[in-house]
């Protein structure tokens, strides 16, 4: 393996966690690992590995991005993310709110949507870890 997907591994597991990564190698098959690793490599291991922006301003550029393409199949992933990423609920709101007004509403509303339900999911899971 390149050294790039090895850092881009660990960037990974650093912002998605462990058991995230773990799920999706294991879920892997020779159909999807070139495409597993073009994005390991230049998702984690380039774009997300570079210091020139923080963790968590990335961390909100890729939820505003998201949003404002419709791509809400990801967001939820991005939002546990930022329990690592330092990214806050009122960063997030504030990139919504940008995405409101760049984008449109409805990829706003429904980007909150997710989020409000995805935190609400991550508080009950702390919750319970913490019973």
């Amino acid at each position: 393996m390149s050294d790039r997907f090895t850092n881009g591994m660990d960037v990974r597991r650093s912002v998605l966690g462990e058991a995230h990564v773990a799920r999706a190698e294991a879920a892997k098959t020779p159909f999807d690992e070139p495409f597993q690793t073009l994005i390991t490599e230049g998702a984690w291991g380039n774009v997300w590995a570079s210091d020139r922006i923080t963790r968590r301003e990335r961390s909100m550029l890729t939820l505003a991005l998201l949003a404002a393409l419709g791509n809400f199949e990801e967001i939820a992933m991005h939002i546990r993310a930022t329990a690592r990423t330092g990214a806050s609920k009122e960063d997030v709101m504030e990139a919504f709110q940008h995405v409101a007004i760049y984008a449109g509403v409805p990829r706003a509303n429904q980007a909150l949507k997710i989020a409000k339900q995805t935190y609400a999911e991550m508080e009950r899971a702390d919750e319970a870890a913490q019973s």
